[in-house]
């Protein structure tokens, strides 16, 4: 349903007089199957919403290709934009027109007639859970209802292909719940859903496969499922006790030098306990924690305890856990999703 191969694009900033161009999105191949729901997992500024506007023709690649609902991105825009739906991530509603009018105009604007806009808008309005308030403003609405209308705008006329910028940013935890759901439902009516996310619950709960892209490239791409049995057995997650600022030879205590110690504390048990043989990699972060990745974390936990207390480095905590998505993004980056 989507294929792009070597698709590409930089733009052009100027600074102190000098003009540079900056690679947004370089060379992505990737491919999403009919039906499913496919994830774009990366954080923000790692060219995510870039390629999905190349998607939806809003912006012309620099090079590569792509195929979209078999037309082609770049000589058929036109046939791309009617097999296609586009939701922004800033939502596209008005304040002062009802639900129900802005569907209509959108199916207006799709060559729908006006009586068939009209009964689709009323199903629109079923489906998406807002006939109770699809005539009052839109200025009236919360940012859960206000986001499924944004939703019924960009598939009012039935598309092939659904993209999503962020569908659930900005939503309180019951909202986004609700959100999962018309997406799942977009799926059982035949539709693909390609959506953006730096959510690691939302792409693990939600898509069917994920491309997981930093810094304009992707740097891992399968099921949830797979990606994380690739970080064989267990990880052990270990933060530092706060330090005094005299370990990083400051004259006095802030609670910035302090947390500079706390991080070179970090570093410095990193380096202890990567060279013991039941740590298989031991990498520090920039909060003072450092993730370690073990064989079996029942075992594994007491020796990193005793070699901590044998070089006087205190523990605050320390938490097993199974590998998620972030150890994945970890693995291919060296840094956290949850950090970036």
């Amino acid at each position: 349903m989507i294929e792009a191969r070597g698709l590409r694009k930089s733009f052009q900033t100027r600074k102190r007089g000098k003009t540079t161009a900056v690679d947004a999105v370089v060379g992505i191949d990737l491919r999403v199957e009919a039906g499913e729901i496919f994830g774009f997992l990366g954080p923000n500024g790692a060219g995510k919403t870039t390629t999905l506007r190349m998607f939806a023709t809003l912006l012309p690649p620099d090079g590569g290709e792509a195929v979209i609902a078999g037309a082609d991105l770049l000589r058929k825009p036109a046939e791309v934009r009617r097999a296609i739906g586009y939701i922004a991530q800033g939502g596209g509603t008005w304040d002062d027109v009802t639900a129900r009018q802005e569907l209509v105009l959108q199916a207006r604007m799709h060559g729908i007639g006006k009586a068939e806009a009209q009964r689709r808008a009323a199903q629109s309005l079923e489906a998406f859970e807002l006939a109770d308030y699809g005539d009052r403003n839109c200025k009236t609405y919360s940012g859960g209802q206000r986001r499924r209308v944004d939703i019924a705008l960009g598939v009012v006329h039935r598309p092939k292909v659904v993209f999503l910028d962020e569908p659930t940013t900005g939503l309180d935890p019951q909202s986004r719940a609700h959100m999962w759901d018309m997406v799942r439902k977009l799926r059982e009516e035949g539709m693909t859903v390609f959506l953006t996310t730096h959510y690691l619950d939302e792409a693990d709960a939600l898509c069917d496969r994920i491309a997981i892209i930093d810094a304009g490239r992707i740097v891992a791409e399968g099921t949830p499922a797979a990606l994380k049995r690739e970080i064989s057995g267990d990880v052990v997650t270990v933060r530092v006790a706060a330090a005094d600022a005299e370990q990083v030879g400051a004259a006095q205590s802030t609670a910035a030098q302090s947390t500079a110690a706390q991080v070179t504390t970090a570093q410095k048990a990193a380096d202890l306990l990567a060279a013991e043989p039941y740590a298989r990699s031991a990498e520090a972060r920039d909060n003072g924690e450092l993730r370690l990745a073990v064989d079996v974390g029942e075992s594994a936990i007491p020796r990193i305890m005793r070699t901590l207390e044998s070089a006087g480095i205190e523990l605050s905590t320390i938490e097993l856990h199974r590998p998620t998505l972030d150890d994945v993004f970890f693995a291919k980056t060296g840094r956290s999703l949850r950090e970036s």
